[in-house]
């Protein structure tokens, strides 16, 4: 009987709070939606809140509710996990009530919606650089805030998930074989992020891309690369030593020296290969070349031999007197 009692009670209580959201959905009644809507916050029923804080807002417009409205609402919007919508809420907030005593909450709870918003690292990253000048802004305009204790903290970590996916970014041009692209990328993350603690994963993935640049290479560019992969092993080495990364970028260079040792030895061969080709190249051009002079000599003394006979022909019809003149004798 004692459960029966106590199950018709709050199915009294739920029908009650029922029927107070649908009056005052249904009322006109300013006085009436704003109790309700307070109620509803007090009880966490965010969308139910909400729901008749909408209602309020040209209701209580230019009235002493109205901050009261906006700064619930934007809780109301935060505490439902609409984060961005919060966060222009409360920023608003902050603007358009500067001298009241919650606008550093607002600007906070702003700051902090923003992060909240920030996606994860594999996604598009906007959201994380909004974020993060929210926050430094907060950090400006309040510097001294209890608040701002742990603002750097969080601008810290966003700044890591944008680290984060730039790394693995450049990591994907390793996966794919494209040591080169892998090595620009690579670079441009540390250019970006100088304070980055992927350091090391970079360095690892660095030496092993010019590795890849440099045993793989084409004949022109292989001295370069095979210089430029030493170069960073040593740069390791004096950067973190006793470091597991040291012991890699040794075994690394022992690798390319043996490298560099057989590439002299292919670069001799190579170069003996193009000074006989080039000799009998010259050597072919020479016979060509000679071959082409006799040609055109045998052309000229035939031409000469031409001209010559020319020369007797016409000599020998001026020197020939022309016949005496005849005359037909009639008979």
């Amino acid at each position: 009987m004692k459960k029966y009692i106590l199950g018709l009670f709050a199915v009294a209580v739920v029908a009650s709070c029922v029927s107070n959201q649908e009056k005052a959905m249904k009322s006109a009644d300013k006085n009436l939606i704003l109790k309700t809507a307070n109620d509803n916050f007090a009880k966490k029923k965010w969308k139910n809140a909400l729901a008749l804080y909408d209602r309020l807002a040209n209701l209580v417009a230019g009235t002493d509710d109205f901050p009261n409205v906006a700064f619930n609402t934007a809780y109301a919007n935060y505490y439902d996990k609409n984060f961005r919508l919060a966060g222009n809420q409360f920023k608003n907030f902050a603007v358009n009530f500067p001298k009241d005593p919650r606008a550093e909450e607002a600007a906070y709870m702003a700051a902090l919606c923003y992060y909240e918003g920030s996606m994860d690292y594999n996604l598009d990253q906007s959201t994380t650089q909004s974020a993060i000048t929210e926050l430094q802004e907060f950090l400006n305009n309040y510097p001294n805030s209890e608040r701002s204790k742990n603002i750097n903290t969080l601008i810290d970590e966003l700044s890591y998930k944008l680290e984060f996916k730039a790394y693995e970014n450049a990591r994907q041009y390793f996966k794919m074989g494209e040591y080169k692209a892998a090595n620009v990328a690579l670079e441009n993350v540390l250019e970006d992020f100088p304070s980055t603690k992927l350091r090391p994963q970079i360095y690892d993935y660095i030496i092993k891309s010019r590795y890849e640049l440099a045993t793989k290479s084409v004949y022109d560019l292989k001295d370069e690369r095979i210089e430029s992969a030493l170069a960073f092993t040593r740069q390791i080495e004096k950067e973190m030593p006793n470091t597991e990364l040291a012991k890699t970028a040794l075994d690394i260079r022992e690798k390319l020296e043996k490298e560099k040792k057989d590439f002299v030895v292919v670069k001799k061969q190579t170069e003996a290969k193009i000074a006989a080709l080039t000799e009998r190249q010259k050597k072919l051009q020479a016979q060509t070349d000679e071959k082409l002079k006799t040609e055109q000599q045998m052309k000229d003394q035939v031409e000469a031999e031409k001209k010559a006979m020319q020369i007797q022909r016409d000599s020998a019809a001026i020197n020939t007197p022309p016949p005496a003149a005849t005359f037909k004798i009639q008979r």
